[in-house]
């Protein structure tokens, strides 16, 4: 089982933590990494795009000169493609992007993505996480002990003081320990996680 330090906010070391090696310990699978996180992009578009079609736009309802006789291309609306101001042709309309991988599949990447934390040194963690008030200093002065400037926090439960005194931070993002997900553990360089949200995800992925 792999073993990382424990330290507390102060950016001391208190001890160590063994992680599971079923989900902390395995060798990284890039290819469903991608996949995983090509989904979770994919499931956050809107696809409220919408272009005209030649029927939708405004006008053209009289046909602009004759058929015959003027020396000029036959032409049957204003509103035609070719035409400035036509309708768009196989231009984009509102859609559903949103897929889903297998259960299996996700469970992978997510494995996956804590594994490489471990492997590239990227974990730091806490023995604990409590804020009395939400304090931004505060959190950029805990931060700044553990050597973590862009770093996904992640608690057990939420916690309205710790989310508060985090979301500030740029390059830092306060998450709950069920909300972790692959796409923001490899955005982030550093994964602060308190012992407590570390036991409550080998309690899932186990």
């Amino acid at each position: 089982m792999p073993k990382v330090a424990l330290y507390n906010i102060s950016g001391e070391q208190v001890g160590e933590v063994e992680l599971n090696d079923a989900i902390f310990g395995i060798e990284p699978n890039e290819p469903v990494l991608h996949d995983a996180v090509v989904m979770q992009l994919a499931n956050q578009r809107q696809g409220t795009h919408d272009t005209k079609t030649r029927a939708e736009v405004r006008g053209g309802g009289r046909k602009p000169w004759r058929q015959k006789g003027t020396g000029r291309a036959r032409a049957g609306s204003t509103r035609s493609p070719i035409w400035r101001s036509g309708g768009v042709v196989f231009g984009p309309h509102p859609r559903d992007y949103s897929y889903s991988l297998p259960k299996k599949v996700r469970r992978l990447a997510l494995k996956s993505a804590l594994s490489s934390k471990v492997l590239d040194n990227d974990i730091i963690v806490l023995d604990g996480l409590t804020m009395d008030a939400p304090k931004t200093k505060e959190m950029s002065r805990i931060l700044g002990n553990l050597k973590a400037d862009k770093a996904l926090v992640v608690t057990a439960d939420r916690d309205v003081n710790v989310e508060k005194s985090a979301r500030n931070i740029e390059g830092v993002k306060p998450l709950k320990a069920e909300g972790v997900n692959v796409y923001d553990l490899l955005k982030y360089t550093k994964l602060v996680i308190t012992k407590d949200a570390v036991a409550k995800i080998e309690e899932v992925l186990a």
